[in-house]
């Protein structure tokens, strides 16, 4: 046998580190801790408690009655949840807990006690898909081989104890309305659980979420207090969560946060990975405006990733982490009276062991309700009733009731206006500050600030350490309103585009933000960002033909298909039709990415086609259906090729009209009957052959 030299027993030394420390990853080093941090961790009371993914021990350990389950993407769900926890206790005396479906296994729900009360408030995410929170929750239960610990299967009706109560939010404007709370509602009958009440479902296509949550929730209300006999009691508020003063401690201390979304943040050191509860600190390397026009703004964003390990994919979505306007900051402290008190230092503590606090603490009352609480967000009617008791004059209370009370007067005055909660109590009081609030109670009724996300309009293969974005800055007023209504992201992006094309008072419309962050750590127009993966993707075929729509900023996703498909053609590979249909308002004011269409037609020759809808540049508006009707011959075409249909951009309107638009081309260039076109549409889109990437 050869000896073994020195060099040799280096090398396999080497490699047996290499070896012990890939196995060890995540357990013995790289470990990331409680997104928050343990002051946040303890402050909640659930440093121990938290440990147990077991929702039955969970419920006997804090005496608990009823868990609030919720599968939430942007905050709604789990608002809906903490509001129904709350006043089940409030009004009926159930001891309530309010539990994020991620946090816990369902394997045991087997042994749900017959006495105790689950309820699932779930939204319904993209085309029919469970929010990220949720797809364990969802994959057990859907599961066809279910197991339980008790060794039950399905047949064997093992969920015959579990009593519970369902409400989805779903938009109409998507195909699979509401599935997720459809299939589970169906999923645990089938396991033999027992509904109380209708099953709940909230409409966001039509703008009637809130109403259709307020309808639903007293019958059901009623159906549970029947079949659990509970007796309805007065209604008073108790605070969920201690607000404790510190004046003693200093704001500047570095124990407070002031803004920083966990303990890694605010000591300084940000450390991934970088996903929803732990944002990356991105510089922006170049920002521009599209638009020429002078009353709309369009901003173009590449935002720095390198050195992060943040990677996406062409389609994905990048989520912008917002700070408050100082403005409206400003606003809210001045109309609970506490303006003089901005900088005290708090801590926050749940009264409840189960209770979660929604930031992290110690922290200031700016610092919340800057970075932390969603201050301009639409009001909730069922919340404008709560905080009547605390109005400061009979009058403004009576007033209150009346707006809480009537759902028509509630739109007349708060929906219809666009008003904020800050701005309708400033509006009802005249100014007067409402000094009776609790502090607690904003903290309850308000969700906590959510990230916004963009379609991104670059090619990961283009460019991996930098993600463009591409935004139009939200500004919409309203003739019976005293105030506009700002987008609260892009607004916030267009203050960073203005810092860093050195406008030395960068103020849009006087809003004036924090730009630097907290403790300066924004400074250098930096913006808290991570990454969201998506369905929405090019085939990996590049010959497969592909059609786009997309008007307006609907055009993003496709600006990155288009990019990645031009660099593929230069590289000498081959690449099929490439067909988009974009929509704008005039050529000479919103036509986004014009010169680069241009020299992706020279990169792609014939295989680039573009269609242009100017929808006010001529006698009569053009939109982007109307361009599809004029190729839907060249159209017809392509999808008998097995093209793939892509539509990104407003779902209400647009999305809907191009859907069924596509099913009468199919019908009249085949002819067949339109039932059997729009059979073949929905085929294209189980096979993901039809995709879209749409919000309302």
């Amino acid at each position: 046998m050869a000896q073994l030299d020195t060099l040799d027993i280096i090398v396999l030394a080497v490699l047996l580190l290499g070896t012990v420390a890939y196995f060890t990853k995540g357990t013995y080093w790289a470990v990331y801790g409680d997104p928050y941090g343990n002051s946040l961790a303890q402050a909640n009371g659930a440093a121990k408690s938290g440990k147990s993914r077991n929702i039955i021990e969970k419920l006997e350990q804090s005496g608990k009655n009823c868990v609030v389950f919720y599968g939430s993407q942007t905050g709604t769900a789990e608002d809906y949840a903490s509001r129904l926890a709350k006043e089940g206790h409030s009004r009926f005396g159930l001891n309530t807990m309010v539990a994020d479906l991620e946090d816990y296994d369902f394997d045991n729900l087997d042994q749900f006690p017959e006495d105790k009360l689950a309820v699932f408030v779930l939204a319904t995410y993209g085309e029919g898909e469970p929010t990220d929170n949720a797809v364990e929750f969802y994959e057990f239960i859907s599961s066809d081989d279910i197991s339980f610990s008790g060794g039950l299967g399905a047949e064997d009706k093992p969920l015959a104890s579990l009593k519970y109560v369902t409400f989805g939010l779903g938009n109409n404007t998507y195909e699979h309305y509401n599935s997720m709370v459809r299939n589970v509602d169906k999923f645990l009958t089938k396991l033999g659980a027992t509904r109380l009440g209708k099953a709940g479902e909230g409409d966001d296509g039509a703008g009637t979420m809130e109403e259709d949550f307020l309808a639903w929730k007293e019958p059901m209300w009623a159906d549970v207090a029947k079949q659990m006999c509970l007796e309805e009691r007065e209604s008073v508020y108790e605070p969920v969560f201690e607000i404790a003063e510190k004046p003693d401690m200093d704001a500047e201390e570095d124990t407070v946060y002031l803004g920083e979304p966990n303990k890694n943040h605010l000591e300084g050191s940000q450390k991934g990975p970088f996903n929803a509860n732990n944002p990356f600190i991105a510089p922006i390397a170049e920002s521009k405006e599209l638009f020429t026009a002078k009353d709309r703004n369009c901003l173009h964003m590449e935002i720095d990733i390198s050195g992060s390990n943040l990677t996406y994919t062409t389609g994905d979505h990048i989520a912008i982490w917002p700070t408050n306007a100082g403005k409206e900051v400003d606003r809210f402290l001045n109309i609970l009276g506490i303006t003089s008190k901005r900088h005290m230092v708090i801590a926050v503590k749940g009264l409840d062991p189960t209770a979660k606090v929604p930031f992290p603490s110690p922290t200031t009352y700016d610092a919340a309700i800057r970075y932390h609480m969603e201050i301009c967000a639409p009001v909730s009617r069922q919340f404008v009733s709560t905080l009547a008791q605390f109005a400061p004059t009979e009058e403004v209370k009576a007033e209150m009731v009346k707006i809480g009370g009537d759902k028509d007067y509630f739109h007349q005055t708060v929906i219809d206006r666009n008003l904020n909660l800050a701005q309708l109590l400033e509006i009802l009081s005249n100014g007067q500050p409402w000094v009776k609030v609790p502090f607690s109670l904003m903290i309850e009724g308000l969700v906590k600030i959510q990230p916004r996300y963009y379609s991104i309009s670059s090619s990961s293969s283009v460019q991996k350490d930098k993600i463009a974005i591409t935004a139009v800055v939200e500004s919409l007023s309203k003739p019976n309103s005293p105030h506009i209504l700002k987008g609260v992201t892009t607004n916030y992006l267009l203050a960073l585009k203005q810092k860093q094309h050195g406008d030395p008072d960068p103020d849009p419309h006087g809003l004036n933000y924090a730009l630097t962050g907290p403790r300066n750590k924004y400074d250098g127009i930096h913006v808290p960002v991570h990454v969201r993966h998506s369905n929405f993707k090019l085939p990996s075929d590049p010959t497969k033909p592909i059609i786009m729509v997309g008007p307006g900023t609907g055009v993003a996703p496709f600006r990155a298909f288009v990019q990645e498909r031009a660099a593929q053609a230069l590289a000498g590979q081959a690449v099929g039709k490439t067909v988009l249909f974009f929509g704008c308002r005039r050529k000479q004011e919103d036509f986004l990415y014009e010169n680069e269409w241009d020299q992706y037609k020279k990169d792609l020759g014939d295989n680039f086609i573009l269609h242009v809808a100017f929808s006010r540049d001529g006698p009569k508006k053009v939109y982007v259906q109307h361009k599809i009707e004029e190729f839907a011959e060249e159209l017809d075409k392509l999808l008998q090729q097995k093209a793939y249909f892509y539509v990104c951009g407003d779902a209400a309107n647009m999305a809907r009209e191009v859907n069924a638009l596509l099913a009468q081309i199919i019908s009249k260039q085949r002819g067949i009957p339109e039932s059997k076109a729009e059979e073949i549409v929905k085929a294209m889109r189980a096979s993901n052959q039809y995709q879209e990437d749409v919000w309302s």
